[in-house]
């Protein structure tokens, strides 16, 4: 009785003593807008799968990436740091798009604790499948020496702008597809007319991210009678805009289009971009169905954790997208690239049934680098390096929940960004490579989600706030272009 109250004196509640510790899946989107599932407001573009796991569990309002693009929000993501301590902080491109030139994006340094290495503390088998971006197998970055027993997918993020690759790789193997090498971004510096186009040139035979669920569901199959943490980081919907064939037929005729030739934003042509844009979503979300009906077909369904959510905001309307069209960002401002809330507030969908109450939205605020506690304390862990994330799983339990004092964000890329949440007021300041001394914005994102009415000027004290927030939470970057809240360095 002791311990059964101990463990309810932690919020462990879960893991009931002498117990298997739960399953764990992490299912992360790539470039996925706030407002592009039906649970969030979406009307154009169907997701009933997502849908239903919103019904199933528990939705969250107010949840943050830790930056605008893919590398740094997943560095974070991974270390449980914010962007003033991680150690990416952008895309820093290494080699480039040609197979023989793949060089990957900067790599995690070695001895690294990231939440992988975490959960095989704990006795958990680890898979990743998907996009990694955090360093090729032949460098420190290597998934494989970060804490994952498994991986399979992309390592370099600019082989993701072509979901019909030549290769993934498998445990720092190359693996053939049945696919020919096309540079996606060919008509990137051409104006050619529309009917000179061949459109079916960058179709191919194996879909990247059907290839990726083969190996996912693979995995659970796998590890089905013991502990396994899988991090699925899908590369959908991120340009360029393929899908297959019959997810696209699916919503042809339901928009007006205009055929996209390639020109503007430099990724693969299409005749029905917006057509293929909603399938590319669609075909997501019935790969989170297909993980949920594994499941329940092993039977460990109610023992395994389920989470999901996105890397950033939606894209800028690039490569054919129309996301205003789509209302991509449910009313926020800003996209991809942006600190403002359409930049980088996500979808989180927790789901874990007879532990999780069924039907819950919530808004507390959180962030992607809470991860890392929260896991640490569903498996009853200390965390051995300092990290900037808080436990949300009181929040999926039904418990007291502790909340943040504040969120930092810092972003170097489109021209160098800060910005700082306190409460329901949120403060912005762009252009810092250009001004130093930019002035805040600030917006009260409970009156003002949108951000429209900045109210910086009457609220001098919280400026202070923030500035006294920055100057304690920036640690000097080791890059030098990303060194801007403090460029005397």
């Amino acid at each position: 009785m002791k311990i059964f109250k101990l463990l309810l004196f932690w919020g462990i509640s879960a893991v009931v003593y002498g117990q298997q510790k739960p399953n764990v899946i992490y299912i992360y989107a790539d470039d996925l807008g706030y407002g592009e599932l039906g649970a969030y407001g979406q009307q154009k573009i169907k997701t009933p799968f997502l849908d239903a796991m919103a019904k199933e569990g528990i939705r969250f309002t107010q949840h943050y990436t830790g930056a605008p693009v893919c590398a740094p929000a997943r560095c974070m993501l991974m270390t449980g740091l914010h962007a003033g301590h991680s150690y990416i902080r952008g895309n820093y491109e290494l080699g480039g798009f040609a197979d023989d030139k793949e060089g990957g994006q900067m790599p995690l340094p070695e001895n690294t604790f990231t939440i992988a290495k975490l959960m095989k503390m704990a006795g958990y088998q680890t898979g990743l499948v998907g996009k990694w971006g955090l360093g090729m197998s032949n460098t420190t970055g290597n998934p494989n020496e970060q804490g994952f027993d498994y991986s399979y997918g992309f390592l370099d993020q600019k082989q993701a702008h072509n979901l019909y690759p030549t290769h993934l790789w498998e445990n720092g193997k190359w693996d053939t597809l049945r696919n020919s090498y096309q540079f996606v971004h060919e008509y990137r510096e051409t104006n050619l007319a529309i009917d000179s186009i061949n459109y079916d040139k960058f179709k191919g035979k194996d879909y990247a991210a059907t290839k990726m669920m083969e190996k996912a569901l693979g995995f659970i199959k796998q590890h089905k009678s013991r502990p396994f943490f899988l991090y699925l980081p899908l590369p959908l919907p991120h340009l360029s805009l393929q899908a297959p064939e019959e997810e696209i037929k699916a919503y042809q005729g339901k928009f007006q289009e205009t055929i996209y030739t390639g020109k503007k934003g430099g990724y693969v042509p299409t005749k029905f971009p917006k057509a293929t844009y909603a399938a590319m979503i669609t075909y997501l979300d019935k790969q989170v169905g297909r993980i949920l009906t594994e499941l329940k077909k092993h039977h460990i369904d109610e023992h395994t954790l389920v989470i999901f959510s996105s890397d950033n905001g939606a894209t800028f309307d690039v490569g054919g997208v129309d996301t205003e069209f789509f209302n991509s960002v449910g009313g926020l401002r800003g996209r991809k690239q942006d600190l403002y809330e359409g930049g980088i507030r996500e979808p989180m969908i927790v789901r874990w049934p007879g532990k999780i109450k069924a039907g819950q939205v919530t808004d507390h605020a959180s962030a992607q680098f809470d991860l890392m506690a929260t896991l640490a304390e569903l498996t009853n862990q200390k965390i051995p390096v300092s990290t900037d994330g808080i436990s949300f799983l009181p929040t999926l339990l039904g418990k007291k929940q502790v909340t943040h004092p504040f969120l930092y964000f810092e972003f170097p890329e489109k021209s160098g960004q800060i910005a700082v949440r306190i409460g329901q007021f949120k403060g912005v300041k762009s252009q810092m490579k250009k001004n130093i001394n930019a002035p805040w914005e600030i917006y009260d994102l409970a009156k003002d989600p949108s951000e429209r009415n900045n109210i910086a000027n009457e609220n001098k004290e919280l400026q202070k706030q923030m500035d006294d927030i920055v100057r304690k939470q920036h640690r000097p970057s080791h890059i030098k272009e990303w060194e801007f809240v403090n460029p005397k360095l």
